[in-house]
């Protein structure tokens, strides 16, 4: 199994141990933790984001750039900052542009796993949406059937419980916040999405005889958006052969799901 790729930030202190999922003299798949932006934010500027680490990395001679010889990383897609899973990286250019050409082909290639509220109409669904920013709210997206770019997700009921549904979800296009706004435009809010309105899940909310000790104050089961990216299938670069990668689900949704099948289960 490959090490682990550790970053960390001076100017704020944070620290990541970072897994890799898959690794060849192509590729290099990272399962990107919950909380940490992939890239620049013009909005904050000052937030650390992986790409700029891993470079900081590689300019540096980190152990884990030096034993893999890295001169060059590119994130072919991105996640957003909230959302956690797998963000597959190129090693040279012509690599990059191999795989965004496959990316951008409208081939689903990547599946989500979104913990949203309510349930929807159908077990089976495909959201054709167009969307554009929103001029309202900077950082957010709406669709938008004028201004807006083609944008496609497909659905697929996972598991139901009261008040919540799982979802699996795998976008044939990538536009920035495509299952966000895609779930909210069709009142499937993601668990913790407060952009979009979705609410934390809490355990006191779930369990009837809940019951908190004095002085501790309850933290949610899911605070953050419970979006996960759990796999990856496309073709290699360069040899062709299809490739899986696969990333668990983190801590925070597996915890989450395992409290709504014990008090929440669908009747």
């Amino acid at each position: 199994m490959t090490s682990p790729i550790k970053l960390s930030s001076r100017s704020t202190h944070e620290y990541w141990e970072i897994p890799v999922l898959f690794e060849d003299d192509s590729l290099l798949a990272l399962d990107k933790p919950a909380g940490l932006l992939t890239s620049p934010d013009r909005n904050e500027p000052a937030r650390p984001n992986l790409m700029a680490l891993l470079h900081a990395g590689i300019r540096a001679g980190a152990p884990w750039a030096r034993t893999r010889g890295l001169a060059y990383l590119a994130h072919a897609d991105r996640l957003d900052a909230d959302t956690s899973g797998v963000l597959l990286l190129a090693k040279s250019k012509q690599i990059l542009i191999t795989l965004a050409n496959h990316l951008g082909s409208g081939t689903p290639a990547k599946t989500f796993v979104a913990l949203v509220q309510r349930a929807p109409a159908k077990a089976a669904f495909d959201i054709i949406a167009k969307l554009a920013p929103d001029p309202r709210q900077p950082g957010r997206m709406r669709v938008d059937a004028q201004r807006g770019k083609k944008s496609i997700t497909a659905c697929l009921v996972e598991e139901s419980f009261v008040g919540y549904t799982l979802l699996r979800c795998s976008p044939h296009t990538n536009r920035s916040h495509q299952i966000r706004a895609h779930l909210w435009s069709q009142r499937l809010p993601i668990v913790g999405d407060s952009l979009y309105g979705g609410q934390p899940l809490w355990l006191s909310r779930l369990k009837r005889a809940y019951r908190l000790k004095p002085g501790r104050q309850e933290r949610p089961l899911m605070g953050r958006v419970a979006l996960h990216a759990a796999s990856l299938n496309l073709p290699h670069p360069v040899t062709g052969e299809n490739i899986e990668i696969v990333s668990p689900w983190p801590k925070d949704l597996r915890v989450a799901v395992k409290y709504l099948r014990q008090f929440a289960p669908a009747a």
